[in-house]
């Protein structure tokens, strides 16, 4: 195997190393969270004999009679069982900034400038949409 083969399996293990954990760990949360809800182990914020009536509504509505926020506002509500689903879910979406972040080492050490900077733009893109600094209509 050559060194380039060498290397390029490196990261595809590593990445795939980090990319496989988050998804794991984002999945358990998601069943966690789901079995928690139903269980009735923590309330909803959204009780779930009103739900069938509230998804009728436009989003403008829903969000209005069920006090549900927007934007970063459901980390206050991780407590309540409807909305700590929304951190497994939120994991799932991010798992691939970690795995990027795990391959920037290996390129800095090879001084491979290149996918250097392809990786730490993809971070940087993800990290700015995730903030909601260019949410638009909210």
């Amino acid at each position: 195997m050559t060194e380039q083969a060498q290397q390029q399996q490196a990261e595809a293990l590593r990445y795939a190393f980090l990319l496989g954990w988050g998804t794991r760990i984002g999945l358990a949360l998601l069943v966690l969270g789901f079995a928690a809800y139903l269980l009735g182990l923590s309330a909803p914020l959204v009780p779930l004999d009103q739900l069938p009536a509230l998804w009728k509504l436009p989003v403008a509505s829903y969000l209005e009679r069920t006090g549900t926020p927007t934007g970063w506002g459901w980390l206050a509500l991780l407590g309540r069982g409807d909305m700590f689903n929304l951190v497994g879910i939120g994991l799932l979406a991010g798992t691939s900034i970690p795995a990027l972040l795990g391959l920037i080492p290996l390129y800095l050490r090879r001084q491979d400038h290149a996918y250097l900077s392809i990786c730490t733009l993809i971070v940087a893109v993800q990290i700015l949409a995730a903030s909601g600094i260019l949410g638009a209509g909210h």
